[in-house]
């Protein structure tokens, strides 16, 4: 029995090791003040060349306080670069979708977005839900908390909702800035149409305030016409068309993924995400990704901005959890 005890003892030693031995060592990186600063500079390069370009992190909430917590001190160097901030999962989505998200994570989550709306930083909100009377809850909730929001039906984020028959708070004004808008569309999939045009023609027959798309359609970048398409609402006000781009983790079906990558990854891509096939963790606050993301002709950011996007939309910026 003693030999048994000793033997396990021994086994989980070793299991231990090896465990230490397989962990990277970062050194002493701040996770999320390197993020913080990786949006900042996005931010600034972005706004360089458009003043008016308008940067949304989503997520990664807990980066808007010094020390990340709801009652911290709100670090303003990021709340300045950013003009607003995405948050799923608010009202409908956290657990499972089209179930309310527990009282508990509602109220965390508030938390720090209201402190982004003492700051002059919009919040735009994504449900996720398809009964129409959560649908409804959802937009009711979200409008008494002043946010913008959308109820998405499918996570996959591949349809333009059928309803509410008319869009919630629809109407023809100009929208110029992101405090301008009063609901958005989140169209991050076009899988369901047959060719570009046909997707510019039905997006193009909304009259959502701001549309949060890819700047791709498949392996195509939208041109500068393309874009220019879908600035105009059906009722002819004018609307803000934001570009998605993922900044904390690296996708193999993006134009940057380089053919030997399939076999072995550079130091700085990490593992794949388990939730999501064919996207992997980034160092992101190493020059060989940053350089992915903006800086060069060829560069994510750069892109975008060559096509006429009013702004982007970044996401993963919650990876510092996955380092932490």
């Amino acid at each position: 029995m003693k030999y048994k005890i000793f033997l396990i003892a021994g086994l989980l030693s070793l299991l231990s090791c090896s465990d230490d031995e397989e962990t990277p060592d970062y050194g002493d990186v701040d996770f999320r003040q390197e993020m913080r600063d990786f949006v900042i500079q996005i931010s600034q390069y972005a706004k360089a060349e458009n003043a008016n370009f308008i940067v949304i992190p989503q997520n990664g909430q807990e980066l808007v306080t010094i020390n990340g917590e709801e009652d911290g001190t709100p670090v303003s160097t990021y709340l300045n670069a950013i003009d607003g901030v995405g948050r799923e999962d608010l009202y409908y989505g956290y657990d499972d979708d089209n179930v309310a998200t527990p009282l508990s994570e509602k109220d965390y989550m508030i938390a720090y977005l209201d402190i982004c709306e003492n700051n002059n930083v919009e919040v735009l909100t994504t449900d996720y839900c398809w009964t129409e009377s959560k649908m409804d809850d959802s937009y009711s909730q979200n409008e008494i908390k002043g946010f913008i929001s959308f109820a998405a039906p499918d996570r996959e984020l591949n349809v333009i909702p059928d309803y509410p028959l008319q869009i919630f708070n629809v109407n023809n004004l100009d929208i110029a800035t992101l405090s301008d808008a009063k609901n958005f569309l989140y169209l991050l999939n076009p899988e369901n149409y047959a060719s570009k045009q046909a997707f510019l023609e039905a997006v193009s027959r909304t009259n959502y305030d701001a549309i949060i798309i890819d700047c791709f359609f498949n392996e195509e970048i939208l041109t500068f016409n393309d874009v220019a398409q879908l600035k105009t609402k059906l009722n002819g006000g004018s609307r803000l068309v934001i570009s998605y781009m993922s900044i904390g983790e690296a996708e193999d079906y993006r134009y940057y993924w380089q053919s030997e990558w399939n076999t072995t990854l550079p130091d700085w891509i990490e593992a794949e995400n388990p939730d999501w096939e064919g996207n992997y963790k980034v160092r992101y606050w190493e020059t060989e990704w940053q350089n992915v993301i903006y800086g060069n002709s060829n560069a994510y950011l750069d892109k975008i901005l060559s096509s006429g996007f009013d702004g982007v939309y970044l996401d993963i910026i919650d990876a510092f959890e996955y380092f932490e």
